[in-house]
């Protein structure tokens, strides 16, 4: 079973900028589409960025134009570089495969907190 471990997340000030990385145990990770998802409290889990293995992006219209999803395959590495925070940013964030009928088992995930 793959395992994920999510991490840089914090306190930022809105306008601040981010880097999340997730890097997934197993060999065989670049083949699958990987996503990053976000929860902020009292709501549902939201998929926010995709990469395909080819390194073709999706991005929901809430983060489109402030966030950046990247990965190394070397590394069993994916990444997600946040600009332009704002409070609504606020939630853990996780990765995973896209699908989440699909998902790994999830990691503890990383907390983002953007406020002033």
């Amino acid at each position: 079973q793959v395992q994920l471990v999510e991490s840089g997340g914090g306190l930022v000030q809105p306008g601040g900028s981010l880097r999340l990385s997730c890097v997934a145990s197993g060999s065989i990770f670049s083949i699958y589409t990987m996503g990053w998802y976000r929860q902020a409290p009292g709501k549902q889990r939201e998929l926010v960025a995709t990469i395909t293995s080819g390194d073709n992006t999706i991005y929901t219209d809430s983060v489109k134009g402030r966030f950046t999803i990247s990965r190394n395959n070397a590394k069993n590495t994916v990444y997600l570089q946040m600009n332009s925070l704002k409070p609504e940013d606020t939630a853990v964030y996780y990765c995973n495969r896209n699908s989440p009928a699909m998902a790994w088992t999830w990691g503890q995930g990383t907390q983002v907190t953007v406020s002033s």
